[in-house]
């Protein structure tokens, strides 16, 4: 049995089980677990085959969005996922604006792997807000989202020329959109 391929699928299950009941909030009310594994689709097309990271970019929101523990996660996919995850992972106890910032603040100290998660994470959240934003955001708010992830991804460069190359593509196609 290949053990990396069991546990990918392994990991697919249990992020489409913890996030059943999620939605994206755009309009098209998108399941949630798309997200998740649109942002390891983005780390496989960008060279990244670590079978930990892309375990790890599975279930990167599932502490941050449903009933997982971080103990849950060591047990069910071990020490290195579970570390992967918990960098990536906001403290959804602390105000918005705080966790936005420690985000930037925590990017540059952050292991290869969990930029690399993050930067994965960033590409499909601005792709998706370009072509299916969240209901009620107008352009400001886009924009001001486009400029925070910029912050976030600017801290994790030096790991995936590919992935640093996309997002480069994404912020000036909205700059360009934005002065138009």
């Amino acid at each position: 049995m290949n053990t990396d391929l069991a546990t990918l699928v392994r990991a697919v299950d249990f992020a489409a089980t913890k996030h059943t009941d999620q939605r994206r909030r755009n309009a098209s009310a998108t399941p949630y677990v798309n997200h998740v594994i649109g942002v390891t689709r983005i780390l496989v097309e960008a060279g990244v085959g670590d079978v930990s990271v892309l375990a790890a970019a599975l279930l990167h929101d599932t502490i941050e969005d449903t009933d997982t523990t971080s103990s849950e996660i060591e047990h069910e996919f071990g020490v290195a996922i579970r570390t992967i995850v918990d960098e990536v992972t906001d403290d959804k106890s602390l105000e918005k604006h705080v966790r936005k910032q420690a985000q930037i603040d925590k990017a540059p100290a952050s292991s290869t792997n969990a930029k690399l998660v993050k930067l994965a994470d960033k590409i499909h959240n601005l792709r998706s807000i370009e072509g299916d934003p969240p209901v009620g955001w107008d352009e400001k708010r886009i924009s001001d989202y486009f400029d925070w992830a910029e912050k976030v991804t600017n801290g994790c460069r030096g790991v995936n020329a590919h992935m640093e190359a996309i997002l480069d593509d994404l912020y000036s196609a909205h700059r360009t959109k934005r002065q138009q």
